[in-house]
């Protein structure tokens, strides 16, 4: 069975931004990014950069411990927290962060974005975490691209600290938007470790399997 739709999740350092073009030129797709952006901001009458924030967005209590450093972060571990805050303001806005209008309508937006690209079929959906907003759908391969982190390491010259904060941000997306507290294998129909494959032969596994 042919695949109409290919969801390529990748985590920093393990060739997504490469796999996802050379996929879509073997299946004949067109690859799907930041079209997905364009077309909620399109649909919520906002700039994109409004939407791409919010996909960016860590949670509150997230921006609210990093905001008072860690010190309060590890106090919160005991279930305690002493903040001191303008007590006519909400917790956010004394704290100088801004929720943004409607944020919970984009993240809808941004969604409802990633079905209108599936209906017309045809695509490789590179993030957005695509293979959970279309997880229902039998037309779709879902694929997750990983590596050792010191294989991401190095392709991204970053250190290890810098790593963790990258998968950090992933986990905190997939929480916000879709209630994942821990991503695993089975949330995926292909696992595919690049440590040793080249980004075409990469795509051409993928390819072969999306085409059945």
């Amino acid at each position: 069975m042919g695949f109409q739709v290919v969801c390529l999740s990748a985590v920093d350092g393990s060739g997504g931004e490469q796999v996802g073009p050379l996929l879509a030129e073997r299946l004949g797709y067109r690859v799907v990014n930041e079209e997905i952006v364009a077309m909620a901001a399109r649909q919520a009458e906002v700039d994109p950069t409004t939407i791409a924030d919010v996909e960016k967005r860590k949670s509150l209590i997230s921006r609210v411990l990093e905001r008072l450093g860690p010190a309060a972060a590890s106090t919160s571990m005991g279930g305690y927290m002493p903040l001191t805050m303008d007590a006519n303001m909400p917790p956010a806005m004394s704290l100088g962060i801004d929720l943004g209008p409607g944020e919970n309508a984009m993240r809808e937006l941004i969604r409802s974005a990633i079905e209108q690209v599936a209906e017309q079929g045809r695509a490789v959906i590179v993030a957005h975490a695509a293979s959970f907003a279309l997880r229902e759908r039998s037309d779709t391969l879902r694929v997750f691209l990983t590596a050792s982190p010191e294989t991401r390491t190095a392709r991204l010259g970053e250190d290890a600290k810098q790593l963790t904060k990258f998968d950090g941000n992933r986990a905190d997306y997939l929480k916000r938007f879709y209630g994942v507290t821990a991503e695993q294998p089975f949330h995926y129909d292909l696992v595919v470790n690049t440590d040793r494959l080249e980004p075409a032969v990469a795509a051409e596994i993928i390819a072969r399997i999306a085409t059945g």
